[in-house]
């Protein structure tokens, strides 16, 4: 199999890529121009959105000046193509998304998210600052080091967060029905890690089922990880894979992970701009031949899709939950001067029986939705159903589509 760094949608960046070097020096023109190339014949579109992309190529040779103008004249370029994936990112950007590419970021370890204009602690990530101290989902923060957080945006919260390892960061949080709360965190070199094995609330697993959470498939770690629970649990019969609101990462890891538990087969097939297709197929053998239960979510996108439409056309498990996200296409990162970087959509991909699950996703063997009464009460009735068909599933018994 071809071991390529391609993404298909990330940890707070969209993206999916092969990585390429472009850095040498440029003129902020010339950095302009290189974007406008790299689409001209790279972008999975020829008509690229049905328009005369000749007509940007000079259209700001005389008012661009400095790198920020090839950055505000890159965007509206790019905007043009009517693609969210395809992205120009800017230095600090760039390094962000680099940094979870290789599986660390500096600061607390929590993932924040505005709603209903506050911000607010989506999840601390396991065993960072951030969980050691005890901040929890649905927190509230309040102030960051002293200032208001009211109308913040993410990227600016994520700024005043993160920071030199060894300094600290002050948080005024705000728990439901509790007093507001002053958290004073050392900051850490954060390790992003994909894979957990702690069950959510409320859950109780038989000894005889493993259960692995892939948050992602971002982290160059992520297909270690897996395969190094799957090859130390000889005493399981078989596995509940999470993989709700995971939002996709490296295809690498998706087809990796795929291999490990597919006796040949078709995994994938990328599709580029030219239509020539290109199929990966998993290796013979596998790392276990045990029973699966896939979880899949609105939230499960991109690699979550490919891992969970190669494992359904297989007939390797069973999908069980919602509709997925639906996102089909393949970015490919470039590095380009001034540490900036683009990426840009470059294939579509198919499942082993040639479907587009573009703006589809992948549709559940069983179909388990989860209410809002259910996540009020922590009734997580996904994951209680793939318990149930993992047992008779390792009992030998025949699952039957519900």
């Amino acid at each position: 199999m071809r071991k390529s760094f391609i993404f298909l949608w990330t940890f707070l960046i969209l993206f999916g890529c092969v990585i390429k070097n472009y850095s040498m020096a440029y003129t902020p023109v010339e950095l302009y121009d290189n974007v406008w190339r790299l689409v001209n014949t790279k972008f999975v579109d020829q008509t690229n959105n049905s328009q005369d992309w000749t007509k940007w190529r000079h259209k700001y040779d005389k008012v661009i000046r400095t790198n920020e103008d090839a950055y505000v004249a890159i965007n509206t370029m790019i905007a043009s193509l009517n693609d969210p994936y395809t992205k120009f990112l800017d230095p600090k950007e760039f390094a962000e998304e680099t940094s979870s590419i290789k599986g660390s970021l500096k600061g607390i370890g929590i993932q924040i998210g505005v709603k209903d204009g506050k911000l607010m602690v989506i999840a601390p990530i396991e065993d960072t600052p951030a969980e050691k101290a005890g901040l929890l989902a649905d927190d509230e923060i309040l102030e960051i080091n002293g200032k208001s957080t009211k109308g913040i945006t993410v990227d600016k919260a994520a700024d005043q967060i993160r920071g030199k390892e060894g300094t600290t960061v002050t948080l005024l949080v705000k728990r439901k029905d509790m007093a507001p709360k002053l958290y004073t965190i050392v900051r850490a070199e954060i390790e992003i890690k994909s894979i957990s094995q702690k069950l959510p609330e409320n859950i109780t697993l038989p000894a005889d089922i493993g259960y692995i959470r892939l948050s992602s498939f971002i982290s160059r770690n992520a297909s270690k990880e897996f395969a190094d629970i799957l090859v130390n649990s000889p005493d399981k019969k078989g596995f509940i894979i999470d993989l709700r609101s995971n939002p996709g990462g490296l295809l690498s890891n998706a087809i990796y992970i795929s291999d490990m538990f597919l006796d040949g087969g078709v995994i994938v097939s990328t599709v580029d701009r030219d239509g020539y297709k290109e199929t990966q197929r998993a290796a013979k053998g596998v790392v276990t031949d045990k029973p699966i239960v896939v979880i899949i979510n609105k939230g499960s996108a991109s690699a979550s899709e490919i891992f969970s439409g190669a494992i359904k056309d297989n007939h390797r498990g069973v999908i069980i939950g919602e509709q997925s996200f639906g996102k089909g296409l393949v970015q490919e990162i470039n590095k380009l001067p001034y540490e900036s970087g683009l990426n840009i959509t470059i294939q579509k991909y198919l499942t082993p029986n040639g479907t587009d699950i573009n703006k589809k996703g992948i549709t559940p063997d069983i179909v388990v939705e989860l209410t809002e009464e259910n996540v009020k009460n922590k009734d997580d009735v996904q994951l209680k159903k793939a318990i149930e068909v993992l047992q008779n599933m390792t009992k030998g018994n025949a699952v039957a589509n519900q």
